[in-house]
């Protein structure tokens, strides 16, 4: 075979196209992984191809089930839906590769009987001794030396009580590819030895199990994180000898996704980082919407001027091709914004409804609503869906409606000018003047515009600062006038009064 790109390489497109998720079940989905996720569904849902979702839980001490429900939860929640795998079977099935061991046992027969991988009976100290002796880098690792073992010498290994593992005889030529976002990437003959594919005792590795599934799966993109292309090259060593091993009959396509960087410096952004954790942007109020838009942008853009756009487009638009291989930023500002932006796309319905998590959560509202709080948030949520950036504002926001006294927050009542006695009193007076019949926001509005900015002379914003504070404890409120319409009269003058008393 030469150097040139596998002449089996696929040419799939449309419909045929075969995409996977497959991830370990180890901690909580992050957002490199999320785009992971996306990126294949977008391609797959363009395409009008298929995403095959199936999990990599072979790692006993790391893997656990809960990290694992919480994988489903997140893309549940994401709504990246799948068309075979776990939770919805298929006929590739198990999906689990804890599931699979005969699987890769008859994978592993079919290569031996072809002769693509060998018994391999050294152990890491003679490795190191062999190239301390012949004057080898030590890091250059293993020196192919068990290829062209006698059967003498491996009757006297197993007579020893050793077991071999079983690695693949790596191609003594360059190996190339196509990269659907880099372009041709050369690995040169010589770049990496023969490499274990499964361990003494017969435990398959992940070099060996992923690219088995991906084939019997018939998978024809992998689509992956750039920091995963060093293995690149044993990939296609090893889809070459099962192709000869008849275990497939064609190579996938690769393509690796730029970096994700946190907020500065030049480093990825790490699983551990609070902007990376998935359930937390969800517990703060990205709703998916949002997220989901932001995450596509991390490599790929609908259009230069337009950063805002629903799934549809997203899917109508995506095409692989397009990502950049350049490292993304993840910018926690422009991500908040794309999301305020998704909210106050919503229907005031779906809005309001899904703020109540978030006030059940901060105690302010029961599950289910009771009738006055659903009259109370119906009227209230059409006051922030237009100032609101993160779900997670609204206890913030709305908490002074569902309260009956008023927590002060100490930033507003540090800034309230030096009339702000007067200011309050003044307000009283003018409020009492106002029909209980008639307290609506507009003539709340008129009157006390007659009291304060006509009568005392004040500018709006240093008027109406203290009212504001006395209404809701904060600094930064719902609409003054309409807060007190919901509020009513009563209530509206009873705090105003509480706030007097309080600042003497």
């Amino acid at each position: 075979m030469s150097a040139a790109i596998h002449p089996r390489t696929t040419t799939a497109s449309g419909a045929d196209v075969r995409v996977r998720f497959c991830p370990s079940p180890t901690g909580l989905p992050h957002v490199g992984m999320v785009r992971t996720a996306l990126y294949n569904w977008a391609y797959a849902r363009h395409t009008g191809g298929k995403l095959i979702f199936r999990v990599e839980d072979t790692d006993a001490a790391r893997d656990s089930e809960e990290s694992y429900r919480q994988l489903v939860d997140a893309l549940t929640w994401l709504e990246i839906d799948w068309d075979e795998g776990v939770e919805k079977g298929g006929p590739h099935g198990p999906y689990r590769q804890s599931q699979r061991c005969e699987v890769y046992a008859e994978a592993l027969d079919k290569l031996i009987a072809s002769g693509a991988v060998y018994e391999s009976y050294s152990t890491a100290e003679e490795i190191d001794a062999r190239n301390e002796a012949s004057g080898r880098a030590k890091q250059l690792g293993y020196d192919n030396y068990d290829r062209d073992l006698t059967d003498e010498q491996k009757v006297a290994f197993r007579a020893e009580g050793r077991e071999p593992a079983w690695r693949l005889r790596v191609p003594e030529h360059d190996l190339t590819y196509v990269d659907l976002i880099r372009g041709e990437v050369t690995f040169p003959a010589g770049s990496f030895p023969d490499f274990v594919v499964v361990r003494a005792g017969g435990q398959a590795l992940y070099t060996f199990t992923n690219p088995v599934d991906d084939a019997l799966m018939g998978i024809t993109h992998v689509i992956r994180g750039e920091d995963l292309m060093p293995s690149t090259a044993r990939q296609l060593s090893l889809y070459a000898a099962l192709i000869e091993a008849g275990v497939t009959d064609f190579m996938p396509r690769f393509g690796h996704m730029p970096l994700v960087l946190g907020e500065t410096g030049n480093k990825k952004l790490s699983k551990r980082d609070p902007q990376a954790d998935l359930f937390l942007l969800r517990d703060r109020g990205f709703i998916h919407e949002g997220l989901l838009n932001y995450l596509s942008l991390l490599g790929w853009s609908l259009a230069s001027d337009r950063d805002v756009f629903s799934r549809d487009e997203l899917v109508a638009a995506f095409d692989i091709a397009d990502v950049n291989p350049n490292p993304a930023r993840f910018d926690q500002k422009k991500a908040e914004s794309i999301n305020g932006d998704h909210i106050r796309m919503l229907a005031p319905a779906d809005f309001a409804a899904r703020l109540v998590p978030y006030l059940a959560a901060a105690g302010l509202v029961s599950q289910p609503l009771t009738e006055s709080e659903q009259a109370m948030l119906d009227a209230a949520a059409p006051l922030v869906q237009e100032r609101m950036q993160l779900l997670g504002d609204a206890p913030g926001l709305l908490g002074f409606l569902f309260r009956d006294e008023v927590a002060y927050e100490d930033d507003a009542l540090g800034g309230l000018p030096a009339n702000a006695g007067e200011v309050l009193v003044a307000s009283v007076g003018a409020l009492e003047l106002v029909p209980e019949q008639g307290f609506t926001a507009a003539a709340v509005q008129d009157a006390l515009a007659a009291a304060l900015i006509e009568g005392l002379g004040l500018k709006p914003r240093v008027a109406y600062g203290p009212l504001r504070v006395a209404l809701s404890g904060r600094r930064v409120s719902p609409p003054l006038f309409e807060s007190m319409e919901l509020l009513g009269k009563a209530e509206s003058i009873h705090r105003l009064d509480t706030l007097v008393q309080r600042i003497g």
